[in-house]
C-alpha cells in the first residue's frame, strides 16, 4: 500500500508540475497584455502597476476583429459542415461494404494522413489557383474540406462498427430507402463521433495559419490569426498589443474546449478503438 501511494503521488507530482510548465506561457502571456510596451520590458515577471484594458481595446478596434471573427466562424463551419457531410457518408459506407477495393479506399484515406502539408503546399497553391478557390473564405473552406476529412472517415469507420446491423435490417422490411435509412437512423447514433470530429475540426481551422496565408490576400477577408498577423512588423513589433490580441483569439477557443472536453476524449477513443 505504501508503495502504491508513493507511485500515485510521484505520478501527480509530474502531472502537477507539467501542468504548470505548460500553463506558464498562458499566464504570461495574460499577464503582459494588460501592461504597457515600456512596463513589459522593464520586467516582464512583475504584475501590472494596474489593470488597464486599454490594449484589448486598441487591438479589438485596430485590427477589425468583429469582421475577422466572422470570417473565421464562416470558414470554420463551412469547412466543418462539408466535413461531416463527406466523412459520415464515406466512413459509413466504406465499413458497411466488405471487399478488397473497399479496404483500398479506407486504406488510400489512413495514407493521406500521414502526408506532411509542407509537402503537398506548393502543388496544393497552384490547384487552388487554377480552380479560381484562392483568395476566398469560400475556397478556403473547400481546402478544408478535402484536407480534413481523411481523418474524419478513420473515425466515422471505427464507430459506425458499433451500430448493430440489425437496425438497418429492421429499417429495410419497413420500407426505408438507403438513404432515407442513413438520414433517420444511422446518423442519429453518430451524434457522440460527429461531435467530436467536429470540436477537433473546429480547433484545427480556427487556430491554423498557414493555409489561410498562403490562399488569403485581400484583408477585408483575414480570418483572426492573419489579422493578428499583421502587427509583426519587420522593424517593429507591438507586443503589447499583440498579446492582448492573442488571448482574445484564444477564447472561444478555450470556451468550447472547455465546455466539450468530455465528448472529445470519448469519441477519440471509441472511434480508434472500435476501428
Amino acid at each position: 500500500m505504501r508503495r502504491k501511494q508513493l507511485a500515485s503521488w510521484g505520478v501527480n507530482l509530474f502531472l502537477t508540475l507539467g501542468s504548470l510548465i505548460a500553463l506558464f506561457p498562458i499566464y504570461m502571456a495574460v499577464l503582459n497584455s494588460f501592461k504597457s510596451d515600456g512596463e513589459m520590458f522593464r520586467s516582464f515577471i512583475a504584475l501590472p502597476e494596474s489593470i488597464s484594458f486599454a490594449n484589448y481595446i486598441e487591438a479589438f478596434t485596430r485590427l477589425d476583429m468583429l469582421s475577422s471573427s466572422l470570417n473565421s466562424a464562416t470558414v470554420s463551419m463551412l469547412g466543418i459542415l462539408g466535413i461531416l457531410l463527406c466523412a459520415s457518408l464515406a466512413g459509413y459506407k466504406l465499413s458497411r461494404t466488405p471487399g478488397r477495393l473497399s479496404g483500398f479506399l479506407f486504406l488510400l484515406f489512413i495514407a493521406s494522413m500521414l502526408v506532411p502539408f509542407h509537402s503537398i503546399m506548393i502543388p496544393l497553391t497552384r490547384m487552388a489557383k487554377a480552380l479560381h478557390a484562392s483568395g476566398s473564405i469560400y475556397g478556403l473552406s473547400f481546402i478544408y474540406i478535402g484536407l480534413g476529412v481523411n481523418m474524419a472517415v478513420f473515425l466515422y469507420h471505427g464507430f459506425v462498427k458499433s451500430i448493430p446491423r440489425e437496425l438497418e435490417e429492421a429499417a429495410y422490411i419497413d420500407g426505408c430507402g438507403e438513404l432515407k435509412m442513413y438520414v433517420k437512423v444511422i446518423f442519429p447514433l453518430l451524434l457522440p463521433i460527429t461531435v467530436t470530429i467536429a470540436i477537433l475540426d473546429f480547433l484545427w481551422i480556427w487556430n491554423d495559419f498557414l493555409l489561410p496565408l498562403i490562399m488569403i490576400t485581400d484583408t477585408s477577408q483575414y480570418t483572426l490569426i492573419l489579422s493578428t498577423n499583421v502587427l509583426f512588423g519587420e522593424y517593429n513589433k507591438e507586443w503589447s498589443l499583440i498579446l492582448a490580441s492573442l488571448v482574445l483569439t484564444a477564447i472561444p477557443v478555450l470556451i468550447i474546449y472547455a465546455f466539450f472536453q468530455r465528448y472529445i476524449m470519448e469519441g477519440i477513443t471509441e472511434g480508434a478503438v472500435k476501428g
